[in-house]
């Protein structure tokens, strides 16, 4: 995460301050249009039509042998020959694609999941035990940070419930530690005005404290808009975006 953050955004980070909709319609573009050039370049553009036009006539044919079983079998077997020579050749391109399309999914994973928590806003934090671990927890912050909810709370010992406090803290990161018993374990928390945020879980092995998370809300690229009482998160607008430029530059292109 550290390296897709010193790569990556000092280019994104403005976009997506001024919009994350628009940051995923970018980069849904710009991703649309590298994959839809190296597919250019990499296959055999003369082939694929060649295989493209056969997959129709075997399927033209399949139609018109529906009567005749045996025979429509036989010609079956040529169309999925044919289709796995038509996906040889398309999966070319997938291989010279696929990492720096990780690399770019793996920004917006850390990017785009969750909201934002902004300085003075009230947020909270949960911490997990493991079974059987009794006692008070307790929670102790940084300087810029404050617990509105009380910093102790008494433990079941099931492992169910776990605790959480809630709140405030002023732009910038900061440490909160958990303690209980003689274990205590520290997570940090971002504070900013920007569209960016910390891992939100983090795990511990070991530890009678097995997790501390911060708890953000989901982001929603669309604001309060839905589709149809649906609201996509960053994932659905990309996979929707680039399947649209995907076509329209195909199509364009006049690729197969």
């Amino acid at each position: 995460m550290v390296f897709l953050d010193s790569a990556l955004s000092p280019a994104l980070q403005p976009l997506l301050n001024a919009s994350p909709f628009i940051a995923i319609l970018v980069l849904a573009l710009v991703l649309s249009v590298i994959i839809t050039f190296v597919y250019k370049w990499v296959t055999n553009q003369e082939l694929m039509k060649e295989l493209k036009t056969k997959q129709k006539d075997y399927q033209k044919e399949m139609k018109e042998l529906r009567s005749k079983p045996e025979e429509m079998m036989k010609v079956q077997k040529e169309a999925m020959k044919l289709n796995m020579q038509y996906m040889k050749q398309s999966f070319k391109p997938t291989i010279i694609t696929m990492i720096p399309i990780l690399i770019i999914f793996g920004w917006m994973a850390g990017h785009l999941t969750y909201e934002p928590i902004y300085p003075g806003e009230t947020y909270s934090i949960t911490a997990l035990f493991a079974e059987g671990v009794t006692g008070n927890a307790e929670l102790s912050v940084s300087d810029g940070t404050e617990i509105i909810s009380s910093s102790s709370q008494e433990l079941t010992g099931d492992g169910s419930g776990g605790a959480t406090w809630n709140l405030k803290s002023t732009e910038g990161e900061h440490l909160i530690t958990v303690k209980v018993g003689a274990t205590e374990q520290s997570k940090k928390v971002l504070i900013t005005t920007e569209v960016k945020y910390a891992e939100p879980l983090t795990a511990f092995d070991h530890s009678d404290i097995e997790k501390i998370q911060i708890n953000q809300n989901k982001l929603k690229p669309l604001g309060t808009l839905s589709i149809f009482g649906w609201q996509p998160g960053w994932l659905a607008l990309y996979i929707i975006f680039s399947i649209v430029f995907s076509m329209g530059l195909r199509k364009l292109l006049k690729l197969y």
